[in-house]
This record gives C-alpha cells, structure tokens and sequence, in this order.
C-alpha cells in the first residue's frame, strides 16, 4: 500500500464517532508481552556543564560516567546543557504548527525516497507493513545542506537555530564518549566525518488513541545513526530496553534524552550498544516528540576503529557507507536489531576480493584468511600420469561414420574412467548437423 493512500493518525483520531480505532492500526494482543520494569535502576544523568566547564576531576569522572552509560545503557540523560528552554519550547510549537496545518499543505510533502530532503508521513514504512504505526511524522535533513518547509512561516528560523544548538553538543558528547574509549576526544568526530555528517528532525505527533492496549507509537528498533538527542511534551511513551526488559523513560525538566545508535555501536566494535526503544500511546492526550539523528557524512565508509579491534575483540562489522546502511534499514519493516543484526551476518559472509587484497599496498604476504596449513602428507602431482584423453571435435560432428563412432567410443572412455578430456577443435555452430 503506498504511503499516499494512508489517511493521517491525526485526521483518524479527529474523526466523527471514533471510538475504536481502524483494522489496519489494530495489532494483536500478546498477553505474554512483557510490561515496563518499575524497579529499574535510574536512567543515567550526565551533567553538560561538567562535561565542558568541570574542573579536571569533575569532567574525568563525568567522562567516566558517560562511558559506563554508553556500554550498559546506550542510553542517557543529559542536564544543564547549553540549549536555552525558550528555543526548545518555539521548537516544540513550530512542530505542532506543522501538525495542525490542513492535511492537503502536509501533504504536499509526503515523498516515498528514504533520503528526501522533507518528508511528511503516517506510521514508518506503509509499503511493507501489515499493520501501521499510531504516529505522524515529519522528517527534515537539515545539515549538510539546510531544508525546511515553508509553513509554518517561523519554521526555518526556529529549526536552523536549534539544530546548530544540538551540533554543539553533539560534538561535546561524542569527544567525552571518545575520550571514554582512551582514544584522542577528536577521534569519533574524524573517524565518522561528522563536521558533513547527515542531520535529521524527526517530529513525530502521536494523538490520543481509545485502545492505546492496540496500538504502537513505534515498534522496538535502533536508530541508525551516531547519537539521537530527543525532548517531549511532557507526554510519556518512550521506553528503552535495559538488561533485557523495558523501562518506561521519566525525563527531568529541559533534559535531553540521548541514545547511542548503530554508527556508533559498529564503530565502538560492538563496546557501547545501540539501544533499542520503543514509542507507546496513551487515551488522554497527544505526545509530541521531537529528535534530532546526528550521523556520519553519508559517503563514509563506518566499521570498527582499529584501535578497538585485537585478538580478543575481531573486527565484527564490515565497512558499509553511512548513506547504504539507512537505505538497508528503511526500506524494511522496523524490527529491533535486525539492521544492525544484518550488518554482523554481512561481515561473517562478505569479505574482500582477492584483486583488492592483491592489489593493496604492501602486500607480501597472504591474509590469514587465505592461508591453509601445510600439510607434509598431502600428494604431489604424478608426473608419470598418461595423458589426458583428447577428443576430435570436428570428428564427432562431421568425421565419417567410422570416424565418429570412434570418437564416440573414446568419449564414453574418458568419461568413465577420468570423468575429464581435451576438446581439441571447434566446428561452427552453423554447420553442426542434426542428430536429434
């Protein structure tokens, strides 16, 4: 079903008479389901300003923090950030400007390409879903190169000013996240090309629903980029994957939720994990969120930092450029890790060509890959072997009859005996004659 033909969670929701919702956003129950974890530990809390500003103490413990966070959570919660609330709030309103606009300005937006520059849409992919997701959405690329639409009128000058915002802290992070890994606070940032890395806002409205028990925001996935830096209306529904149960997410006041995502899962060699999550809905009010992806450039080529990879921990995810990885993720249903479980299976079955290993510089010796054992015992070619048996092409399709019943007795020898011969001419296809 293309996108196109899907009428808007919004315009269900303010329908006539709607008191259930509609066959096609109506999953089944799964009563063995598994419900939030109410006794989990706190979601991590990392200071900003410690991070920038701390003395050398307070911003190696932070950094510490943030690395612990980043392997047993992939998840965290940043405060005292450089962000002043009045912009988080004008972003939130330009957001749900955008939702509010008549459906028909929405949907001159509405575009099918996963890298379009502005695409407005209902649920993820309509056109391999069964059933579709309860949410709106608008999604924007915003950096390399800036685009916004062009209602609500504030819209571009709200969102290039916030956006520059959360590139700021974006690099902090992931300088302290690399730093955290003992490499050079820079390293992350280089390796992953981010200063022409891909940014995206990712508004998603989620109205209220009369059997939110059936329905799905979002379903459990992982983000295909660096770092995501989300903010809501004070509407919860966000719930990570924490040792493996879900835990309903209770952000503090002018926080920002950040997750680790798959660029940097595969760059870490697998260390710090991209976090799965999960958005569900509720009867009582609309939960709007608003995310930022940070990503690598789309050309680059992401796999594991050597310096991350030794006999202990291989290199456990092949190079794959950003841009092929997004396509990979978004033209399937969303289905929690299998992206990223697709990207482990690859690098298990693809390797590298021998005429590029051949090629490369340097190269004297053969990978380990390549290389047998010797083994002492193995027998040599037989030298004193007959030789292999030959046949006349010419004489079997237009030798004489004697001729060709001969030949025929020589290939019906070899054929038992080697199971191999020599065809020693060729006779034009045009003059075959026809024995059939």
């Amino acid at each position: 079903m293309s996108c196109k033909t899907i009428r808007s969670v919004k315009e269900v929701a303010e329908s006539r008479k709607f008191t259930s919702i509609p066959s096609n956003f109506a999953f089944s129950q799964d009563e063995d389901a598994p419900l939030p974890d109410t006794d989990a530990p706190e979601i991590p809390t990392i200071d900003f300003s410690l991070l920038v500003n701390g003395t050398p103490d307070q911003r190696s413990q932070t950094i510490r923090r943030l690395g612990q966070a980043s392997m047993e959570w992939g998840f965290f919660m940043v405060v005292n950030h450089s962000v002043e609330e009045s912009l988080r709030e004008k972003m939130f309103e330009v957001c749900k400007d955008f939702f509010d606009l008549p459906e028909a300005e929405k949907r001159e937006h509405v575009g099918e390409h996963v890298l379009g520059p502005i695409r407005y849409g209902t649920s993820f992919n309509p056109s391999v879903e069964k059933i579709h997701y309860w949410r709106d959405s608008l999604k924007i690329l915003v950096h390399p190169t800036f685009h916004s639409p062009e209602k609500p009128i504030d819209f571009r000058d709200v969102s290039h000013k916030f956006c520059i915002k959360i590139r700021e802290l974006v690099k902090e992070v992931l300088g302290g996240i690399s730093e955290s890994l003992g490499l050079d606070g820079c390293y992350l940032e280089k390796a992953s090309e981010l200063n022409a890395g891909l940014q995206m806002i990712v508004a998603n409205f989620y109205p209220p629903c009369p059997q939110p028990e059936k329905a799905m925001g979002m379903p459990p996935h992982t983000d295909h980029g660096l770092l995501a830096i989300l903010m809501e209306n004070n509407v919860g529904g966000l719930q990570v994957k924490y040792n493996g149960k879900w835990v309903l997410v209770n952000p503090h006041p002018n926080s920002f939720l950040v997750n680790v995502g798959d660029q940097l899962e595969i760059l870490t060699n697998g260390k710090y994990k991209s976090v799965e999550h999960r958005a569900v809905v509720n009867n009582q009010r609309t939960r709007i969120s608003v995310a930022i992806a940070n990503g690598p450039s789309l050309g680059k080529a992401v796999s594991p930092v050597p310096l991350l990879v030794d006999s202990e921990h291989p290199e456990a995810y092949l190079a794959m450029t950003y841009e092929d990885y997004i396509k990979s993720q978004q033209s399937k249903p969303l289905d929690g890790r299998s992206c990223l479980d697709r990207a482990l299976i690859m690098s298990c079955k693809m390797i590298r060509s021998v005429k590029e290993v051949a090629e490369s510089s340097n190269f004297i010796s053969i990978p380990s890959n390549y290389a047998f054992s010797q083994d002492e015992d193995a027998p040599l070619p037989d030298t004193d072997a007959p030789e292999i048996p030959t046949i006349d092409f010419s004489l079997l399709v237009n030798g004489t009859p004697d001729q060709r019943s001969q030949t025929i007795r020589r290939l019906g020898q070899a054929s038992m005996e080697w199971g191999f011969f020599m065809v020693n001419t060729t006779t034009e296809s045009s003059s075959f004659p026809s024995h059939c």
